[in-house]
């Protein structure tokens, strides 16, 4: 039983430790150069951005006070999650570990640097998404697990 709990804590920290070394090489790369964009491939850039939002940058303050309140709902509903992870079984239990795992990836930056850091911007021509980080891939791919297994049914998956 202990088992099938604790895959919840390694995947989370799997998602952690690659979504914080991540950000470590970009922060570190940032350092050596005034404005940081750099061309992976003609579709990809690494563009440090300061999310100090919710996901992809919305409802972003300048007040401290709604950014504490914000941050604090997040926090109680990555707990939530994790009610749910250690509640659910199969791929419902890895679908919310990875939820909880991005989650916690982008509470750290919340709470250490006052804001999110993000810096995979996917692009068309001029036609950019909201620049996100590894955690968001994550939570992302997480989300869409759960979408599946809802839409398909739980007896398919």
């Amino acid at each position: 039983m202990l088992k099938k709990k604790i895959i919840i804590f390694y995947i989370a920290a799997l998602i952690f430790t690659l979504d914080r070394l991540s950000k470590y090489f970009i922060l570190k790369l940032s350092n050596s150069v005034e404005e940081f964009n750099i061309s992976v491939t003609s579709f990809l850039n690494f563009n440090l951005v300061w999310n100090n939002g919710i996901a992809f940058g919305l409802f972003s303050f300048n007040e401290q006070f709604y950014y504490n309140i914000i941050t604090l709902v997040i926090i109680i509903i990555t707990l939530v999650i994790l009610f749910f992870a250690i509640k659910s079984a199969g791929v419902e239990k890895i679908g919310f570990s990875m939820i909880f795992g991005g989650s916690l990836g982008n509470i750290f930056d919340r709470l250490y640097y006052s804001a999110v850091v993000d810096f995979i911007d996917f692009h068309i021509n001029n036609i950019h998404w909201f620049i996100f980080n590894i955690a968001d891939i994550f939570i992302s791919l997480g989300v869409i697990i759960l979408i599946t297994i809802e839409f398909f049914g739980r007896k398919k998956i």
